[in-house]
C-alpha cells in the first residue's frame, strides 16, 4: 500500500491512516481523497484489521479542510459531478469496521466532516474545530450540516455553521463533538487504546452494532427497533454468538470466568475519559 498523500500502518489489528500533507495542513485534495477511499476499501476487506484510526501527519492539523485551489478551478457542473461520485465522507461513514478520528491541531471544514464520518472522535487539548465555509460565501458540503446536527443538536450546529467560529477542544468535548479529551500529544495514543478495547470483541458483533446504530441515525424509531431485532437474531445464531452464550452459562454454573482478553464474557477496564 504505497501512496502519495497518505500513510497507512497496520499493527495489532488496527489500521491507521495518516493524512500526509503537513505542509498544506493536510488539506483534502482529489488525490488524498481517492487514496483514502482506496485504503479504507482495502482495510475493510482485511480480516486481521478490527478498527480503523484516522489521524493527521505533523503537529499542526488533523486537516484544515478542502484544498480550495481545486475547488476554485471547477464549474458548478463539474463540482456536482464530483460530488455525485464516491466521496471520502460517505466511504468512511459506511465503513463496516469501527472508525476513530484522532484529532490534534486544526480540524476545519472538510476535516471536521471526515471526523464526523467516524464513529468516535478523540481530541487533544491543541485541537480546534470549525465550519468556516460561511466566511467564504459557501456552506458545508461533505455532511457538515447533517452529521453535525445529529451529533450535537441543531442549536450548536447552527452556531458553528452560521458564525464560522472555531471552538477549542474543551468546548468541543462539552457539546458532544468530541468523545474523548486528552492532554496535548496523546490523542493517537488514546485512540489506539480505545481501538484495542474495541478490537477484543467479535468482528461480526462490531459490524452488527455499527449497522444497528447507523439505522437509528437514519430512520424512525420503529424502523430502528425492527432492524435491531433482526440483527440481534443474526448475532445470536452466529458462531461467535453461540460461543458467547455458552461461555456466559459456564460462568453462571460456577466455572472460572473467561480470560479478559477473550472475545466473549465480561470486560474489565474503565470508560473514564482522560
Amino acid at each position: 500500500m504505497s501512496y502519495e498523500t497518505i500513510q497507512v500502518e497496520r499493527n495489532a489489528g488496527v489500521g491507521t491512516i495518516f493524512l500526509d500533507r503537513p505542509a498544506k495542513l493536510n488539506a483534502l485534495n482529489g488525490t488524498l481523497c481517492l487514496e483514502i477511499i482506496d485504503a479504507v476499501d482495502l482495510l475493510s476487506r482485511a480480516d486481521e484489521i478490527k478498527v480503523l484510526i484516522f489521524a493527521g501527519s505533523g503537529e499542526r492539523a488533523f486537516s484544515a479542510g478542502a484544498d480550495l485551489r481545486e475547488l476554485a478551478g471547477r464549474t458548478a457542473m463539474e463540482q456536482r459531478e464530483e460530488m455525485l461520485g464516491r466521496r471520502i465522507y460517505d466511504v468512511v461513514w459506511k465503513c463496516p469496521k469501527p472508525t476513530i478520528a484522532a484529532v490534534r491541531g486544526y480540524c476545519l471544514g472538510g476535516g471536521v466532516e471526515v471526523a464526523l464520518s467516524c464513529d468516535l472522535r478523540v481530541a487533544d487539548r491543541s485541537a480546534q474545530f470549525g465550519q468556516p465555509e460561511i466566511r467564504l460565501g459557501i456552506i458545508p458540503g461533505g455532511g457538515g450540516t447533517q452529521r453535525l446536527t445529529r451529533l450535537v443538536g441543531s442549536g450548536q450546529a447552527m452556531r458553528l455553521s452560521l458564525t464560522g467560529d472555531m471552538v477549542d477542544a474543551e468546548e468541543a468535548y462539552r457539546i458532544g463533538l468530541v468523545d474523548f479529551l486528552v492532554d496535548e500529544g496523546r490523542c493517537l495514543e488514546k485512540a489506539r487504546d480505545v481501538a484495542g478495547r474495541i478490537g477484543r470483541w467479535s468482528s461480526n458483533s462490531l459490524r452488527l452494532v455499527k449497522e444497528s446504530i447507523r439505522t437509528a441515525l437514519e430512520n424512525s424509531l420503529s424502523v430502528g427497533l425492527e432492524k435491531e431485532r433482526e440483527l440481534f437474531l443474526t448475532a445470536l445464531v452466529s458462531e461467535d454468538g453461540r460461543e458467547g452464550v455458552r461461555a456466559f452459562n459456564r460462568v453462571q454454573d460456577g466455572a472460572s470466568p473467561p480470560n479478559r482478553n477473550s472475545t466473549h464474557g465480561p470486560e474489565g477496564g474503565s470508560d473514564t475519559d482522560d
